[in-house]
């Protein structure tokens, strides 16, 4: 049995909400929700109850349903069944979504689609060719996630989790001589991290397209000398796109937002050089990294790509980074975070 046959063993958490009598309550507002709903009206999911946190609720209506709070579901409803339906890093998050241990039906951050029996089977080749090329721990983390998006379960998510100082320190080795190109900086954070795990580096490119970020990118690393800032989005060449901003973490190319400059990393940083590349892009990863295949050829830098945005991000990036240049060594890494957000390849 191969690695996608054994997680069609499994029973997809679309199929346990299509089949249960229990009443289903959905655990959120927001556009995940939004998202999640409309898969439930397709596939004609009857929905009990929409929920927020106790302390959150704020007398408000969301498609139709009043929010109520956790212990009044619980109190109203016999047995539900929560449903997750947005994604957080905070602990003490967190610790409430493991308490209520809830299914979640995964949806993307960008694109259409769930990761449903359908998609495993039109992707089975794929699948099974990205994970041949992982090494033991990676295999065992790229199917829990794998399994934790078909099923809904939290519990094989949860079994995945690893710290980001292992991801970078540990296993790619980073150190303050890195010659370190940001792609997608946000405010600075992990170009901070860095600093605070290295105790420094040679060079740094920072790139950050949404104008209200990039301002604040600036400002806060603005003491830092060999530092360089790109107000740009990374593609696979040098061209004018729509940049839906807002200054938060899920900004991205939309053909409805503003015009940015996008670049491709060859030809902006030319023959520079660069040691170390981190990519999260928003769902723009592929293209990226189209962008950057002169470097990962010629100077092969290690890599951290975020492979969580797009549904067949954990496996076609993978196979993508093996095509660019098969020498690189390629690991996964998924760090605290309900659903699977903060899950990325590392290569050296």
């Amino acid at each position: 049995m191969n690695i996608t046959e054994k997680i069609l063993a499994h029973t997809s958490v679309w199929e346990k909400l299509s089949n249960t009598k229990s009443p289903l309550v959905l655990y959120g507002t927001g556009n995940g929700a939004d998202i999640v709903l409309d898969i439930f009206e397709k596939l004609n999911i009857n929905l009990s109850a929409i929920c927020a946190s106790d302390g959150f609720v704020r007398k408000r209506t969301f498609r139709g349903f009043e929010v109520e709070s956790i212990t009044d579901v619980k109190e109203r409803l016999t047995d539900p069944i929560f449903c997750l339906s947005f994604a957080s890093s905070i602990p003490e998050v967190m610790d409430k979504i493991k308490e209520l241990n809830p299914l979640v039906p995964v949806v993307p951050v960008f694109g259409k689609g769930c990761i449903d029996r359908d998609f495993l089977i039109l992707n089975k080749e794929k699948i099974d060719a990205a994970y041949s090329l992982l090494d033991k721990k990676s295999k065992s983390i790229f199917e829990n996630i794998l399994t934790f998006e078909f099923t809904g379960e939290l519990s094989y998510l949860l079994e995945t989790e690893s710290s980001r100082k292992e991801a970078l320190v540990d296993l790619l080795g980073l150190t303050n001589k890195e010659h370190y190109a940001d792609l997608g900086a946000y405010r600075g954070d992990t170009v901070e991290e860095l600093i605070e795990l290295c105790g420094g580096f040679e060079r740094i490119y920072a790139f950050e397209p949404d104008k209200k970020t990039f301002a604040k990118l600036c400002d806060n690393l603005k003491n830092l000398d060999n530092i360089s800032f790109y107000p740009n989005a990374l593609w696979n060449t040098n061209t004018a796109l729509n940049f839906s901003g807002g200054g938060g973490r899920q900004s991205a190319i939309n053909k409805e937002g503003y015009e940015v400059e996008a670049v491709a990393l060859d030809s902006i940083l030319g023959d520079k050089k660069v040691t170390y590349i981190k990519a999260d892009v928003e769902g723009a990863e592929k293209e990226a990294l189209e962008g950057m295949s002169r470097f990962l050829k010629e100077q092969k830098p290690k890599l951290c790509i975020s492979a969580y945005h797009r549904n067949a991000d954990i496996f076609e990036l993978i196979l993508q980074i093996h095509r660019i240049n098969p020498n690189y060594k390629i690991h996964l890494r998924h760090h605290p975070y309900i659903p699977a957000w903060d899950t990325n390849i590392y290569a050296l």
